[in-house]
């Protein structure tokens, strides 16, 4: 097609890498992007490789402004020269990487992650990744770029690893989108920071103090009746706190003694309850007109605040340290000390990754250690007694 201004300005995104080349100057064109945002383009070789430079945008340059420099690279190109383009004028004419932030929450992050998934992503894009490569084309993004920004949140690298995984997510989609050309994405190469786990169980007489507060805390009534029924919950189940605090009724089968979650972090599961579990459940009231097995305040709603009890819960038990998930691991580390393999256990747990539940392979060592003790003393009265070293 001949291009001109009628011409672009009824062009429209048509899919994948979508270019509208010039029939009066074949090498240059118009790149419409999925944003709607289009730039003016020149198509030329240099060193036997095929290169495509940004002439600038659309509506910035004239269709005739932008054929003129298209001219003046190919006549660089035939002198022998190499055309540079500078990082500004990338930025001016490309989608920038806030044009892929706003894409990615749109068309990836709301539709397809849970609502809190998606609101830590908006918050982090929003808090670190934007002030730092908000007005850089999105296609211009280097691993530099990416490395500088890692590094420099090296004093808190579980933060830094979820922002350098949700970059290689956008990049990703980005080329998908056809911002960024096929296996461009800068974060290729750049390593994690290693993380140190925080696995915190609980002791036996660590246990022992929490159930002594917790069954004062109900004697006294100083704390919610439900939000201590939550808490023992969590520890006789295992399961997360945002599975027990939006718990309906519909997914209690008592009969069966399981939990059916429809949506839970890994997807639907079964979660199996023991007879203390079940205990809590029987002694829940129900509300009429609420779902929830824990209600909120007034019988509206699901429970809400309960890490501010747990805290207090917490202090009261000479606690500290102990996080409301740390009820999970204690509830995965009962299992190892009584011998249950790691595979019931992740079973239990919904681990969708084995490896998830490997971590508490070393607490298996005991259970592995009685067993051990136990074979022994039977060969050894096969054996008979063991005579005394000669000396």
């Amino acid at each position: 097609m001949r291009l001109t201004k009628t011409a672009a300005d009824a062009a429209t995104f048509a899919g994948g890498t979508d270019y509208r080349w010039d029939d009066a100057l074949p090498c240059f064109g118009l790149r419409i992007y999925p944003s709607g945002r289009k730039a003016f383009v020149v198509s030329y070789r240099y060193q036997r490789r095929k290169k495509i430079k940004v002439l600038g945008r659309y509506g910035v340059l004239t269709v005739d402004q932008a054929r003129r420099r298209a001219r003046e690279v190919l006549a660089e190109v035939t002198l022998g020269h190499e055309p540079s383009t500078s990082r500004n004028e990338a930025s001016d004419a490309l989608p920038t990487f806030a044009d892929l932030a706003e894409r990615y929450l749109r068309d990836h992050a709301i539709p397809k992650k849970k609502p809190k998934s998606a609101a830590e992503d908006k918050r982090m894009l929003e808090a670190t990744i934007l002030p730092a490569f908000g007005t850089i084309a999105a296609e211009a993004l280097s691993r530099d770029d990416i490395s500088r920004l890692h590094s420099s949140l090296g004093a808190t690298p579980y933060k830094a690893n979820r922002v350098l995984a949700l970059l290689r997510k956008a990049c990703n989609l980005a080329e998908a989108w056809g911002w960024r050309p096929d296996g461009s994405n800068p974060c290729r190469h750049v390593q994690p920071f290693k993380e140190k786990s925080r696995e915190r169980f609980l002791s036996a007489e660590e246990l022992g103090r929490l159930g002594v507060v917790l069954n004062e805390a109900e004697e006294s009534e100083v704390e919610s009746p439900v939000a201590l029924a939550a808490i023992r919950l969590l520890l006789l189940t295992g399961c997360r706190k945002s599975e027990i605090l939006s718990l309906r009724w519909e997914e209690v089968d008592l009969e069966r003694q399981v939990l059916f979650l429809p949506d839970s972090k890994t997807g639907a599961k079964v979660v199996p309850l023991g007879r203390a579990a079940v205990d809590v459940l029987e002694h829940q009231r129900i509300v009429q007109g609420n779902p929830y097995v824990f209600p909120g305040r007034g019988g509206k709603g699901h429970l809400i605040g309960l890490q501010k009890i747990w805290e207090r819960i917490r202090e009261s038990a000479e606690l500290p340290d102990v996080r409301l998930h740390d009820l999970r691991h204690s509830f995965a580390s009962a299992g190892a000390g009584v011998g249950m393999g790691l595979p019931i256990i992740g079973k239990i747990l919904g681990h969708a990754d084995p490896g998830t539940t490997a971590r508490y392979a070393h607490l298996a060592t005991d259970p592995l250690v009685q067993a051990a003790d136990q074979i022994s003393k039977k060969l050894a009265a096969g054996l008979g007694e063991i005579p005394s070293p000669l000396e």
